[in-house]
């Protein structure tokens, strides 16, 4: 990318065009996660931003055309966005989408009606990766107490830097287990764990495939073989009444459904549309 105007809305403009260019499915998204960097500014402060000075310019040029090269632009700047919240990102760890912000939402809908009164709401993530829904919801509602598993020893390390401080506690080992001591006591529970069918992994852009982890990714044939196991597990964390928030493929939008009602203790169980249209989580709610 060589830069012409030198105003942020011109480089915006130039880099969207540059990434469009080079197939970026989210070519404008992109060009303002990678300017918001070079200029130091989160997202809603990027219409008050200074002009940007030349070796602003040239950095985000060279960011650009990296990432037009395929690196992904989280792992250029080592961070990303979610729901508000800034998280350290890098090789090794699943680089959270926007998409899954819906799922937080749906689980910060379902504590809110749970209507807990005498103690704190008892929130569980499985899968958090680099803990983006654990940071999120604890952010959002305070008062939750919100534990987060995963077995990956790579994305570990960024969901421990992520959620220190944050008052979740980060549980490590294999989200059909963990975590101890809250079995018949959650009342939510909400996982984005790999769903992608293999036969779908010709379509998954390339820049996903060689940079992000495919254990992350891709879960057996239909992409439901954690989904098998994670069901029953939720169905014991979760308190009667607690609720169930799980991100899928659009193709699983009629199988997981089926997963859950053969399980037999889920009920209100509803499929739900992402931003795009297109079927993305599922929500049930644990049987008395």
């Amino acid at each position: 990318m060589r830069a012409g105007g030198r105003g942020v809305a011109a480089l915006l403009g130039q880099g969207a065009g540059s990434l469009r260019a080079a197939g970026q499915e989210s070519a404008p998204a992109t060009a303002r996660l990678l300017l918001c960097h070079v200029l130091e500014v989160d997202p809603t402060g990027l219409i008050l931003a200074a002009p940007p000075t030349d070796e602003q310019v040239g950095r985000y040029c060279d960011l650009v055309a990296a990432c037009a090269a395929g690196r992904p632009a989280q792992y250029l700047i080592g961070e990303a966005w979610f729901r508000g919240v800034r998280l350290a990102v890098g090789p090794g760890v699943f680089i959270p989408r926007p998409e899954t912000e819906l799922v937080v939402g749906a689980a910060l809908e379902a504590c809110r009606s749970a209507a807990v009164s005498d103690r704190r709401p008892v929130v569980v993530d499985l899968c958090t990766g680099s803990g983006a829904m654990a940071a999120a919801l604890a952010g959002e509602l305070p008062e939750a107490r919100v534990h987060a598993v995963e077995a990956d020893p790579h994305a570990l390390e960024w969901a421990a830097r992520n959620l220190s401080g944050t008052g979740v506690s980060l549980h490590a080992g294999d989200a059909r287990r963990l975590p101890e001591g809250v079995a018949g006591q959650a009342d939510v529970v909400m996982t984005n764990p790999p769903y992608l069918p293999l036969a779908l992994s010709d379509q998954v852009a390339a820049q996903v495939i060689d940079n992000e982890p495919t254990a992350a990714l891709f879960s057996g044939a239909d992409g439901l073989d954690l989904m098998r196991d994670l069901v029953p597990h939720a169905a014991t964390l979760l308190r009667p009444g607690g609720s169930l928030v799980i991100e899928h493929d659009p193709s699983q939008h009629e199988s997981l459904p089926e997963l859950l009602v053969r399980d037999g203790r889920w009920c209100r169980i509803c499929d739900h549309d992402d931003l795009t249209g297109r079927a993305r989580f599922v929500t049930a709610c644990r049987s008395a």
